[in-house]
C-alpha cells in the first residue's frame, strides 16, 4: 500500500506522489487508503509546511476505479453497501485536506477526471500544465458525478459546474483558471519546479499565521456575513498575539527582515 503514494520532503515541503501510473492514478480502495494514511500523518507533522499533491505518469487521476468498481457489482457478496462506504470513504479523504493544518497544492498534467477533477478542487490551491484537462465525465457512462459535484461546485460557478456535469465535456487549463478551479497556468516542462516554487514562497510565511488563516478561511466560507465578522475578529486577535506577529509587525516598522522563532 505504501508504494501507491510516494512521499518526499524538500526542505518544509512534503510532496505527495499518486504512483498508479498504469490505472492513470485511479482512486482504487488501496489508492484511497494509502492517501487518507499520508495526510492523517502529514496533520501530525510539525516539519510540513506546505504539501504537493500529483500524479506519476502521464495524468493526475483519472478518478475511481472503474474496474474495480465494476467486479464489485457483480460480485455477490457486495452491493449497495459497498458503493456507499466507497462513496463514504472518497467524501472523508476529499474532506481531510481542507482540514489539514497545511496548505495543499494540487500539481496538475494530463487529465483530472471525475474524482480526479474532485481531487483538484478539494486542494486549497492547485497549479497545472498547458494542455491539462479536467472533466466530471461520469455522465458519459451513466453515473452523474455526485459526489464529484460536492468540490465543484464549491469552486466555479454554478452554472459553469452543471454544464460540465451535464455534458460530461472536458474543459482545459486557460478555462480552469478563468473559472477558479485552478490558481496558476505553466509550460508543461517547468510544471514541478513552478509547483515547488509557489510552495516554497507560502511556506516561507510564518506557519502559524497559515495554520489558524487556513482553518478559518474555511470556516468563514459556510457562514453569514455578520457571523463570519465577528468569527474572524476573533481569530485575528489570536492571530495578533503571537509573539513571532508582533515581530513581524515590527520587523515590517523597522524595514528588516522578521526574526521569527516558531515560524
Amino acid at each position: 500500500m505504501s508504494d501507491l503514494i510516494v512521499s518526499e520532503r524538500l526542505e518544509h515541503v512534503t510532496r505527495l506522489t499518486l504512483n498508479s501510473p498504469a490505472s492513470l492514478n485511479a482512486l482504487s480502495d488501496a489508492m484511497l487508503a494509502a492517501l487518507s494514511a499520508r495526510l492523517a500523518t502529514l496533520a501530525e507533522d510539525r516539519e510540513t509546511r506546505v504539501v504537493i499533491l500529483r500524479g506519476a505518469g502521464k495524468a493526475f487521476c483519472a478518478g475511481h476505479d472503474l474496474k474495480e468498481m465494476q467486479a464489485a457489482r457483480q460480485a455477490p457478496d457486495k452491493g449497495a453497501a459497498y458503493f456507499l462506504d466507497l462513496f463514504t470513504r472518497c467524501g472523508a479523504v476529499m474532506q481531510m485536506i481542507p482540514t489539514l493544518p497545511q496548505p495543499v497544492i494540487a500539481e496538475v498534467h494530463g487529465v483530472a477526471t471525475a474524482a480526479g477533477c474532485q481531487l483538484v478542487a478539494s486542494c486549497d490551491m492547485a497549479v497545472v500544465a498547458e494542455g491539462a484537462r479536467f472533466g466530471v465525465n461520469g455522465v458519459n457512462i451513466g453515473l452523474f458525478c455526485s459526489t464529484p459535484m460536492v468540490a465543484l461546485s464549491r469552486n466555479v460557478p454554478r452554472k459553469a459546474a452543471f454544464e460540465m456535469l451535464t455534458t460530461g465535456e472536458f474543459i482545459d487549463a486557460a478555462r480552469a483558471r478563468e473559472l477558479g478551479l485552478v490558481n496558476r497556468v505553466v509550460a508543461a516542462a517547468a510544471l514541478s519546479e513552478a509547483t515547488l516554487g509557489f510552495a516554497q514562497t507560502v511556506a516561507n510565511k510564518l506557519t502559524a499565521a497559515v495554520k489558524i488563516g487556513k482553518r478559518a478561511f474555511y470556516e468563514q466560507v459556510s457562514m453569514t456575513l455578520a457571523d463570519a465578522y465577528a468569527y474572524t475578529a476573533q481569530v485575528m486577535t489570536q492571530n495578533m498575539l503571537l509573539r513571532d506577529t508582533a515581530e513581524g509587525v515590527q520587523a515590517f516598522i523597522e524595514k528588516r527582515p522578521p526574526d521569527w522563532q516558531a515560524h
